[in-house]
């Protein structure tokens, strides 16, 4: 991965709908070339794919949770399970350090947070949080190149 790689995804992540024909004429490079390092990208793992940004507000779905999971009072699978198939919660993390979860959901009012804790509850100790302001909603990432050639990492 060079430089022109890294301004590619930079590129790509801030419009995913970007044309070849755009990125050629940014990068000063031809559309094969375009085509050719897009496809190593997603060979390679790095692009995983594309898809839109939905507005969680736009959609009904405006308050953002964040749980705390501790303590389970079950399996890990089947605590994974549940948390698979509940589409209120929108990211699940099994993290170090004495809380063993953190789930973010996306919900429509409070008595849907309420709705989802009692549903959680069994499960373990849970210790919510609702997100008042977001000042770093999503941020796109970036290899930095000293870092990937410590890491043995070229292209």
């Amino acid at each position: 991965m060079d430089e022109i790689d890294v301004s590619l995804l930079e590129l790509l992540q801030k419009d995913g709908r970007i044309t070849i024909s755009e990125l050629s004429k940014k990068l000063a490079l031809s559309r094969p070339s375009i085509s050719e390092r897009m496809y190593r990208l997603q060979e390679k793992g790095i692009i995983e794919g594309f898809s839109a940004r939905v507005s969680p507000l736009a959609i009904g779905r405006g308050v953002l949770v964040f749980i705390q999971v501790s303590e389970l009072k079950v399996p890990v699978s089947d605590f994974e399970q549940l948390v698979k198939n509940d589409l209120d919660i929108i990211e699940c993390h099994r993290v170090t350090g004495t809380v063993g979860y953190f789930l973010k959901a996306a919900l429509a009012d409070m008595d849907s947070m309420r709705l989802l804790i009692d549903r959680l509850i069994p499960y373990g100790h849970l210790n919510t949080s609702v997100v008042l302001t977001s000042p770093v909603p999503s941020r796109s990432i970036l290899p930095r190149i000293n870092e990937m050639e410590d890491h043995g990492a070229k292209s």
